[in-house]
């Protein structure tokens, strides 16, 4: 038996149920991971690509990495790059796997994309599947998907009223070494690795980061494990986070673990043992309360997402609503660059095409200046977020703006003033001469 862990969405090795699942039932385990060139090269139809530079960077550093944690279990990750419905059959083909396990998905484009490789691969090979993006585990919800409950306090309630979160399943143990380990030749001459990636990793280190960015962060599950034990034991920020959630500048007024969570550097479920460890040795509060309460709002999102699948990408959103539908292209440039005529609009929205990053409070602020204040398309803001942001995560961030938006999960329907809301979160303008 040759397994074949194929990565995604999930760059790590530690509580990985595809990986942990290989390892136990492969004699011979290896890895693949394919960066597909259209999605971080050329622009679209918008004028911007699909991964801008700053995540293009983030991931790359986490797929690095990812090749050195994997090596350490005599697993070979392969990096290929092209089209996954070309490369990854080949391979398969090439190494003789016998079982390919890949990530659960549920919108259109990622199961088109698995789709097309899966009808590619021989029908001697297994495929098997799983989830392992959520905290909670799906089998002990206590509802079906299809009455998820459209509010989070209510979705909230009744998840708290029998909690259990599945421990993060451990490190698999070293493998016995195989025979798909790649030796130098095949990394030259092997069509399936292609040489361009040497170039593509050089030109991403090459980014530089602003030195005002409040997420100086570089990529990796080792990276997002030494910021957790950073931002719980050796600073105890976590003990003070319902205080300083809505800050706007520098590294500790928010955890920042969505960019890891985002692409799978760690899980939700790590993050949370971790979190009950801090609670039982050094402080339970508040603060540390919202750490939890907000990655409950992670997989409440992810579960709106599994539930309407691509309804989250629509006009009306969830709520099939007729909502603002403007296409002013100009008022999209203004947005876009900061120059809105609203200086704490402005001051957000050049934060994050500086350095891929924005605040909570500045995400709000923004989308609902361009959604309601300005009446425009919501998708046309979220799809701008998804190319830019370093941490995007679909369901998250469609979710956020539909909620944002009106189409959504917010039964109250909020429109945010952004003056008013410059003077309480940043009453000394030092936020807005920062970044104008």
């Amino acid at each position: 038996m040759k397994s074949l862990v194929w990565y995604t969405d999930n760059l790590r090795v530690a509580d990985h149920p595809l990986l942990t699942a290989a390892c136990a039932q492969g004699n011979e385990v290896a890895a693949v991971y394919c960066y597909d060139p259209k999605h971080f090269e050329g622009n679209n139809s918008k004028g911007y690509v699909k991964i801008g530079a700053y995540r293009a960077k983030f991931i790359i550093e986490s797929v690095l990495e990812l090749q050195t944690n994997l090596k350490a279990l005599n697993i070979p990750l392969y990096i290929l790059v092209g089209s996954p419905e070309l490369t990854i059959p080949a391979l398969v083909k090439d190494k003789g796997i016998t079982d390919i396990y890949a990530q659960e998905v549920w919108h259109s484009e990622e199961l088109n994309r698995n789709n097309k490789v899966f009808k590619q691969l021989s029908d001697e090979v297994k495929i098997h599947k799983a989830y392992d993006q959520f905290l909670l585990d799906k089998e002990q919800w206590p509802f079906t998907l299809f009455r998820l409950p459209d509010v989070f306090s209510t979705f909230r309630n009744k998840v708290e009223k029998n909690l259990k979160i599945p421990l993060p399943l451990p490190v698999p143990a070293p493998m016995a070494k195989t025979t798909l380990q790649m030796d130098a030749k095949a990394k030259t001459d092997n069509p399936l690795q292609i040489n361009k990636w040497d170039s593509i990793v050089s030109e991403a280190i090459n980014i530089k980061t602003d030195h005002r960015s409040a997420f100086p962060f570089k990529g990796g599950e080792i990276q997002a494990l030494l910021r957790l034990r950073s931002y719980l034991w050796d600073t105890d920020h976590v003990a003070t986070y319902k205080n300083t959630r809505n800050g706007l500048l520098g590294t500790e007024y928010s955890t920042k673990f969505s960019a890891w969570l985002a692409n799978g550097s760690i899980s939700a479920r790590t993050i949370y043992v971790e979190l009950k460890k801090y609670e039982a040795s050094r402080t339970k509060n508040e603060s540390t309360y919202w750490v939890f309460f907000e990655l409950l709002w992670r997989d409440f999102f992810k579960c709106v997402g599994l539930k309407y699948g691509d309804r989250i990408f629509k006009s009306g959103g969830i709520l099939n609503k007729e909502f603002a539908d403007g296409q002013d292209y100009k008022k999209f440039e203004n947005w876009k660059n900061g120059s809105t005529g609203d200086a704490f609009i402005n001051a957000n929205m050049k934060e994050l095409a500086h350095t891929g990053w924005m605040s909570n409070r500045g995400r709000q602020n923004v989308a609902s200046f361009w959604s309601k204040s300005w009446e425009q398309d919501w998708r046309v803001g979220a799809a701008y977020f998804e190319s830019v942001l370093i941490d995007y995560d679909v369901d998250c961030n469609w979710g956020n703006w539909m909620y944002i938006s009106g189409v959504g999960n917010d039964p109250r329907d909020r429109i945010f003033d952004s003056k008013r809301q410059a003077q309480m979160y940043d009453a000394s303008g030092s936020f807005q001469k920062k970044w104008l």
